[in-house]
């Protein structure tokens, strides 16, 4: 593998400049079985199920070491060893904190048919990602790994991308055609996905009319006053459909923000 060093990358996202760091990345040729090749990269398949594993350094370093292959077969192989599903029904990280402090047990797991992970700030995903050996994907790799999943212009509760009917997150991979050209299931709706990219925190929602697009956009003005904020991509259930799309983006949440339509998915 090679692996390629920057200290801060400029980027820019539809002509809006903002800083993100570069990541050390691998380049791929195969993939793990938990994620798919995009370019050179391996982006995970499904939306994160963060996953609490007691003894993580002691009796269930076997499990750990899965984990970080992207072997684990499902989840019951998770539960077997006592490992807990988190962000289902509300916020029950603690120990791991909001910024990311005492996490070093909570691991991001891609799986098919798990409720994905919600509740989740930006620095409590970046740790169970790392922990697993991954990271969060900036949100150009998010782009890249988007491309071919539909624009919605139904839901019909059964295999288009889950962005209004149910009111709530399905299980991973379960909206058939919901599934990008590279084979990434959810990147549209079901949770909205937390990006690695941090820019100054959206003051407006224009719309991107101006690109053919009427995905939600919170991305417009910048308030020097507020801290900064941390990029969610895609939508989520309770969107509508207009409002949830491959262009989705929104820049209106700080780091420290928690919700139950926040999720997100790792990468190598």
């Amino acid at each position: 593998m090679r692996r390629g060093f920057s200290s801060v990358a400029v980027t820019s996202l539809f002509g809006m400049a903002f800083l993100v760091a570069a990541p050390a990345t691998a380049h791929f040729k195969k993939c793990p079985k938990d994620a798919v090749l995009v370019g050179t990269l391996c982006m995970d398949t499904y939306e994160a199920g963060a996953w609490q594993v007691p003894d993580p350094t002691g009796n269930n370093k076997g499990l750990v070491k899965k984990i970080q292959k992207g072997a684990v077969k499902n989840a019951a192989e998770l539960v077997s060893n006592g490992a807990t599903l988190l962000g289902q029904g509300g916020d029950d990280f603690a120990p791991c904190g909001d910024r990311g402090e005492g996490c070093a047990d909570v691991f991001a797991v891609s799986l098919p048919d798990v409720i994905p992970s919600a509740y989740v700030t930006w620095f409590q995903a970046q740790q169970a990602c790392a922990n697993s050996g991954k990271r969060l994907p900036t949100s150009a790799e998010w782009q890249m790994a988007v491309i071919g999943t539909p624009d919605p212009v139904t839901d019909n509760t059964t295999t288009d991308c889950n962005v209004q009917t149910l009111n709530e997150a399905v299980p991973t991979g379960s909206r058939a055609s919901c599934v990008s050209n590279a084979g990434i299931y959810d990147m549209v709706g079901n949770l909205h996905e937390w990006v690695a990219d941090w820019v100054q925190r959206s003051t407006g929602i224009p719309g991107w009319d101006s690109i053919g697009s009427n995905d939600y956009n919170s991305f417009a003005g910048a308030s020097t006053t507020s801290i900064p904020a941390a990029l969610l991509r895609g939508g989520h259930f309770n969107n509508n459909i207009n409002d949830a799309g491959p262009l989705t983006i929104d820049a209106g949440v700080t780091p420290l923000g928690s919700s139950f339509r926040h999720g997100f998915r790792c990468m190598r």
